[in-house]
């Protein structure tokens, strides 16, 4: 979707941001690797960045752990996990992580970020299920099941791709997640053997307030989508479209 077309989910989205924010939102990317490293990180952030004004978002960026205290998360009305693998915060890093959820803070995950911190309950709970591995890289079909969510609403019934399909070593729909994505088996080759994340083959999904972590219906909204492989990917409007929806949604 390119041009007035996309002008116009803009124009949507923008219109939802200012609805549920005054003044402008800030959104902190954290984009730290310890295991494998997309190339398209970089085109993701500024993707993120320069699209940021049309829904009242300011993007800032960082892969240092140690901008993870109470101090500075605070600042933030939601964290983005952007493709992170491996060990991406020491300890102190996840107890003010854990805080900033409990009290309140939203979440977006994108990609690989289901791949990382594998050992932290809580983060598990939070981006839904962890990643256990994908296929080739391949042209796909996404099926919407919810077309009333932000992150959906833009997409055709069935949405042709060109990305990774994760397979998850759990149901994120086991902790309570919405699953408004699904991956179309039949549309892709997938010889794996490991496929536990239940019927439909869930892609994108979110969680209401207080989902997730232990926080007695604290904690603020959760959205993740496990697209985004590509630099391509981050180029197209109508991806892009579906991950800014997502976005205005969790604030």
């Amino acid at each position: 979707m390119q041009g007035i077309g996309f002008l116009l989910i803009i124009a949507v989205l923008a219109s939802l941001a200012l609805c549920a924010n005054a003044t402008t939102a800030k959104i902190l990317i954290y984009s730290a690797t310890a295991d494998f490293r997309h190339d398209s990180i970089p085109t993701a952030i500024q993707a993120l960045q320069s699209k940021g004004p049309s829904i009242d978002v300011q993007f800032d960026n960082t892969e240092d752990m140690n901008q993870f205290s109470d101090q500075i998360l605070a600042q933030y009305d939601a964290l983005l996990f952007l493709d992170n693998t491996g060990e991406v915060l020491d300890d102190a890093g996840k107890v003010a992580f854990q805080k900033y959820l409990d009290l309140g803070g939203n979440f977006v995950a994108i990609h690989a970020a289901s791949d990382c911190l594998r050992n932290t309950t809580f983060y598990g709970h939070e981006v839904g299920a962890f990643f256990d591995y994908h296929p080739a890289l391949q042209n796909a079909t996404v099926d919407v099941i919810d077309s009333s969510h932000p992150s959906t609403s833009m997409l055709p019934a069935e949405w042709h791709v060109q990305d990774e399909m994760y397979n998850f070593k759990s149901d994120p729909r086991a902790i309570g997640a919405i699953v408004i994505l699904s991956a179309n088996e039949s549309s892709y080759v997938d010889n794996g053997t490991h496929m536990d994340q239940g019927t439909p083959h869930p892609t994108a999904w979110f969680q209401e307030r207080g989902a997730g972590v232990d926080s007695n219906g604290t904690a603020g909204r959760s959205f993740y989508t496990s697209l985004g492989h590509l630099n391509e990917t981050w180029q197209d409007d109508l991806f892009l479209a579906h991950v800014l929806g997502g976005i205005t949604w969790a604030l």
